[in-house]
């Protein structure tokens, strides 16, 4: 069972803590509307977990460049260079913005005595190089992605079990945070705590596991955090 208190947070990074809505004027500058920034995304993860299933390596970039190869001959193909395109809009992911409470809310949460660390299934540099730029890279102990799991993206449970061999816990000690409730479920399934951050109104799936804690943002999780959970009878 997870601790009331764990000791080490595990965050997703994409739309966790780094805002990818700026990617929308990309895929306008390639010619694709902004509309289709989820869809796109969305993709990327249906295909990068696909092929985990599949027993496959998935390297990220090269799933997020297909998807954005598939849109562009969708939507134009006699449009531009299709690899300048989707060199200009991947380029964009290590510039991209954190959300606005995440530098307030990581320096809490450190200041607060939890050991913190990144776990995407894209790049770890490019977790590094957004979070610098926000001035909170620091404030993790390391950024790993799941190159370390044998490229078994999340919610795959060897992706959590590489977070938990590199920072040396057991399961019951550490608290994923995303804004995903597949990611959240998966970890629940491998044992961690978990917190869903909700970035959006959407509703809990009902077919996937709950949360054991809800949060608006990483302050409202750290405030939380402070106070002993309870759990209902």
């Amino acid at each position: 069972m997870p601790a009331d208190t764990p000791r080490v947070l595990i965050f997703d990074v994409n739309e966790t803590l780094v805002d990818l809505a700026p990617l929308g004027s990309c895929l306008e500058e390639v010619g694709l509307p902004a509309r289709l920034l989820p869809v796109w995304f969305a993709g990327v993860l249906r295909d990068g977990i696909a092929l985990t299933l599949a027993g496959a390596p998935a390297p990220f970039a090269a799933v997020a460049g297909d998807g954005l190869r598939t849109l562009l001959a969708q939507g134009q193909p006699d449009g531009p260079d299709p690899e300048r395109a989707v060199r200009h809009v991947l380029g964009a992911l290590p510039a991209l913005p954190v959300h606005p409470d995440v530098p307030d809310g990581v320096r809490a949460l450190q200041e607060a005595g939890f050991r913190l660390v990144t776990l995407t299934n894209g790049s770890s540099g490019t977790t590094r190089a957004a979070l610098a730029r926000a001035g909170v890279a620091r404030h993790f102990e390391t950024h790993l992605d799941v190159r370390g799991a044998g490229g078994r993206w999340k919610p795959a449970p060897d992706a959590y079990a590489h977070a938990l061999r590199t920072v040396g816990i057991d399961a019951a000690d550490a608290l994923l945070v995303s804004a995903h409730p597949w990611d959240v479920d998966g970890a629940a399934r491998a044992g961690l705590g978990t917190a869903w951050v909700r970035r959006t109104a959407l509703p809990q799936p009902t077919a996937m596991r709950p949360a054991d804690r809800e949060a608006t943002d990483l302050t409202d999780l750290e405030r939380q955090l402070r106070r002993p959970r309870v759990v209902p009878d």
